[in-house]
């Protein structure tokens, strides 16, 4: 699976918004991290969370990804708490 498998109905307008975005990031690695973590955990997600994963989308996909597998250490006004569960979330389908 290399889409997403979540539909955007149900959504406010700042989830559908956010759930494009991390499905649309410029790097198909990418893509798949925060798109399939967006799929997953985007209707659960409180509003301070939210403004969390905006200001991650706010930050370069090679910079991002660098600090996903920990080659990069970003500032920490945007690696709080969310941060840590993307990182932790399993990027594979389990069909592999």
């Amino acid at each position: 699976m290399t889409g997403t498998t979540r539909s955007s109905s149900g959504l406010d307008d700042r989830r559908k918004r956010l759930l494009f975005r991390c499905w649309h990031r410029g790097t198909r690695e990418m893509d798949l991290i925060l798109g399939r973590f967006a799929d997953a955990e985007i209707g659960n997600l409180s509003d301070a969370e939210l403004g969390e994963l905006e200001r991650l989308l706010e930050v370069n996909d090679p910079d991002l990804y660098a600090a996903i597998t920990g080659d990069k250490v970003l500032p920490a006004d945007v690696t709080g708490a969310l941060f840590a569960r993307i990182k932790g979330f399993p990027i594979a389908d389990g069909n592999a």
